[in-house]
C-alpha cells in the first residue's frame, strides 16, 4: 500500500509518552495518574473490564478528549499544544463507523482525502476500496451496507492519510469472519513502520497481535509489559484474578 503522508517522525521518538495522565468525570476517576512509554513500531493491546479507563485513554491519545491532569506526547507532539499535528499522523478504527450514511462509499473517502489535502485523492480512494473489497459498492450509500461492510469502509477511512500510529477501539466487534480476515490482512500488510494501540476484550486475539500489553482496572495500571516477558496462561490467570472477569 503506497504512502501518502509526507511528514516524517524521528526514529528515536517514542510513539506515546504519558506522565500522570488522569481524567475525571465529576467525582469519578476514569484514569488515575497513568504513566506510559511506548516505542515506535510497537503494538500495544489494552485490557480491562468495563469502566477500567481503556476507551478514555484511547480518546485522550487520539485527541478526542483532554486529560484533566498530566501530560502526554504522541509521536513527539505535545497532546495539549499540537493536536492538529497529531491528527495528521494518526488513524482511528472504532466500532463506531464515523461515516456519513447518506453519502456513498466513494464520497465518504473522497471527503476525508480532500480534507487531508492528498495530491491524488481519487487514486488513494481507489486503492483503499480495493483493499477492503468494496470497489463494486463504491457508488452505494453507506446506509445500505451491512455491519461488516460499514466497518470495512471505516477501516479504509482510518487509513486514508497513511497514519504512523493507528488506534483501534474494539475493531473486531460485530465483524463477520470475512471482515475479520480483511482486517487481519490489512494490519499485517501495513504493520511495518507503524505503531498500534488497541483496546480489546478478546484476550487471546489482543495478546497474539501485541508486542506490549497494558492491563487497567479502575483507571490504574495493573500490568504493563513487553509480551515476550509474559506467558499467556499466566497472563490470563492474572487478568481473571485482578479484574474479576473470565477470558472473553
Amino acid at each position: 500500500m503506497k504512502k501518502n503522508n509526507q511528514n516524517t517522525i524521528k526514529t528515536d521518538t517514542l510513539a506515546i509518552e504519558a506522565k500522570g495522565l488522569s481524567k475525571l468525570f465529576g467525582v469519578r476517576r476514569a484514569l488515575d495518574g497513568l504513566d506510559l512509554k511506548l516505542p515506535q513500531g510497537a503494538f500495544l493491546s489494552i485490557f480491562g473490564p468495563n469502566g477500567a479507563g481503556k476507551t478514555t485513554l484511547l480518546s485522550i491519545l487520539s485527541t478526542l478528549a483532554r486529560p484533566t491532569k498530566g501530560k502526554a506526547k504522541v509521536l513527539g507532539f505535545d497532546l495539549n499544544e499540537n493536536s492538529d499535528d497529531i491528527r495528521g499522523q494518526i488513524g482511528l478504527i472504532s466500532h463506531r463507523s464515523m461515516l456519513y450514511p447518506d453519502l456513498t462509499a466513494e464520497e465518504n473517502l473522497l471527503f476525508i482525502a480532500r480534507l487531508y489535502g492528498l495530491k491524488d485523492p481519487k487514486g488513494r480512494v481507489d486503492e483503499l476500496l480495493d483493499a477492503v473489497e468494496l470497489t463494486l459498492r463504491r457508488h452505494d450509500t453507506v446506509r445500505t451496507f451491512s455491519r461488516g461492510m460499514t466497518q470495512r469502509l471505516s477501516i479504509a477511512r482510518s487509513l486514508i492519510c497513511d497514519p504512523k500510529l493507528i488506534f483501534l477501539d474494539e475493531p473486531y466487534s460485530g465483524l463477520d469472519p470475512h471482515a475479520v480476515d480483511i482486517l487481519d490482512g490489512l494490519i499485517a500488510q501495513i504493520r511495518d513502520g507503524r505503531s498500534f494501540v488497541m483496546v480489546s476484550h478478546d484476550l487471546q486475539k489482543g495478546f497474539d497481535l501485541s508486542t506490549h500489553v497494558l492491563m487497567l482496572a479502575k483507571g490504574k495500571e495493573v500490568l504493563f509489559s513487553e509480551k515476550e516477558n509474559l506467558d499467556f496462561e499466566a497472563f490470563a490467570q492474572q487478568y481473571r484474578a485482578t479484574v474479576g472477569m473470565g477470558v472473553v
